[in-house]
């Protein structure tokens, strides 16, 4: 079964107006008969008879429509299936198509949207049909590399090399609701399989896809992404001034390298308890005073996500800027891997970004460890050292060693007033040099774990004061 949107329903679903290219058929033009042609490049009988029957059905040359649109106001290159026409199976007249609309995407710098819905390559094509996924591929990489965003819109049915490459090769991966996602399709999968995996929510559940979104949302969810990715009112790119770390919210004002201003932390162990305490704003909080609007990015395309790890894409000051933020959980495998997604992508298309800390420390049982937890965080440290595009850390919460450390941008990451940074959890620190679990509090004066400590040391740039309050933020 599919969604019954036809090719040109789903673009209008999103765009405003469209200009096809090529042209669509004239009106009265008539389908290839089975004498004009071979039956395609290996010869299957009755290939010919086959692809008349789709066209008269479909109305399309193709499984595939592609042109210029506009969503939003913005200038996109959109391709969108034809279901009905062989099941918007892939063939080398459709890989013809692709490769013309990324190579039109790539040198008019337009962010490319793609609306699928295919079974898969064509068999009556053989290895021909599916050779198209090398230069869907191909095309994909060359458009990655010149910073030009790609957003899917998946559909219903979505499975086979379509998926493997247009759409979760996507930058971006959106899913209408119930729709059937999977590289095998429902003809060739194990007797047993669980077919909710096989659903757009199971692979949202799964860390594949960024969000479902119902169909009366499509537009305006796609028009946002599109301003998003493209840096919104400051233009293709964003800019290369750094994101300002946020206000702190909690009404705390900073506290000074003594420790003597009112409301100061004045022992590292009461900086631990004011960062442990259940009152103090969260990571979800920040963002919402941060940006005037935001979208996630979910899931670490590995098969995991974690709830504790809040990565996207925002607006700021009328500029674009990429967050991943740590929510007070002690962060999965799966979430070093979608903040180490989203650093990239965002360096890849010119956007800063905003990294928020708050982690007792990295998961360490012995799931996390199965699921690659030390591979997982090298990859978001990595990231974050890589990254061209400038990065900024505010400490919100809890800094716990390594696992939050990962997220810090070097030389630019802030704290706030409610915040502590250590090497190790004070508890965790004091059993390891083999003190008493009273020795907590005393251990935490000796790591210097206040933010006060830490811009003695130089770890921190400064203290960030609640909004209008003076001196500390930048």
């Amino acid at each position: 079964m599919s969604d019954g949107l036809t090719a040109r329903e789903a673009i209008a679903l999103i765009a405003e107006d469209f200009e096809e290219t090529p042209p669509a058929p004239a009106a009265g033009a008539r389908p290839p008969r089975a004498a004009d042609r071979v039956d395609g490049p290996i010869g299957w009988d009755g290939y010919d008879a086959s692809r008349a029957r789709a066209w008269s059905r479909s109305g399309e040359e193709e499984s595939v429509v592609w042109g210029a649109a506009r969503i939003g106001g913005r200038r996109a290159v959109v391709v969108s299936f034809e279901f009905r026409f062989m099941g918007g199976s892939l063939g080398e007249r459709t890989g013809d198509r692709l490769a013309a609309a990324y190579g039109y995407a790539r040198t008019g710098r337009l962010p490319l949207v793609s609306l699928i819905a295919t079974g898969g390559s064509r068999m009556q094509e053989g290895m021909v049909a599916l050779s198209q996924l090398h230069r869907v591929a191909g095309a994909s990489a060359l458009l990655r590399a010149a910073g030009v965003p790609q957003l899917a819109v998946v559909r219903d049915p979505t499975t086979g090399g379509g998926w493997a490459t247009l759409g979760a090769g996507a930058d971006v991966v959106l899913a209408l609701p119930g729709a059937q996602i999977g590289f095998a399709g429902s003809r060739v999968r194990p007797p047993d399989a669980d077919p909710s995996a096989y659903t757009a929510e199971g692979q949202l559940a799964a860390g594949q896809i960024d969000a479902v979104v119902e169909p009366e949302e499509l537009r305006d969810t796609v028009s946002l992404w599109l301003a998003l990715l493209t840096g919104g009112a400051a233009g293709a790119g964003g800019t290369a001034d750094p994101a300002p770390p946020p206000h702190a919210l909690a009404p705390a004002p900073p506290p000074h390298a003594l420790g003597s201003t009112p409301g100061a932390a004045p022992t590292g162990w009461d900086a631990v308890l004011r960062a442990r305490s259940a009152a103090r704003p969260r990571a979800g909080a920040y963002l919402d005073a941060y940006f005037d609007e935001r979208l996630p990015v979910h899931g670490d395309r590995c098969g995991g996500a974690d709830p504790g790890m809040l990565c996207g894409f925002g607006v700021h000051d009328r500029r674009s800027v990429a967050y991943a933020a740590q929510a007070g959980t002690a962060t999965r495998p799966a979430g070093y891997r979608t903040a180490a997604r989203l650093v990239r992508l965002a360096d890849r298309l010119g956007i800063p970004v905003l990294t928020l800390v708050d982690t007792p420390g990295a998961a360490n049982d012995a799931e996390a460890e199965r699921d690659g937890a030390g591979a997982a965080i090298a990859e978001a440290f990595a990231a974050v050292a890589q990254a061209r595009v400038p990065v900024t850390t505010l400490v919100i919460g809890e800094g716990g060693s390594g696992g939050a450390l990962a997220l810090a941008a070097p030389g630019n990451t802030w704290a706030t007033p409610d915040s502590y940074f250590s090497v190790i959890a004070p508890e965790l620190a004091a059993a390891i040099l083999k003190r008493a679990p009273s020795d907590a509090a005393a251990t935490a004066d000796q790591l210097r774990v206040r933010p006060q400590d830490l811009v003695e040391l130089g770890v921190v740039r400064g203290v960030v004061p609640p909004a209008g309050g003076g001196a500390g933020h930048p």
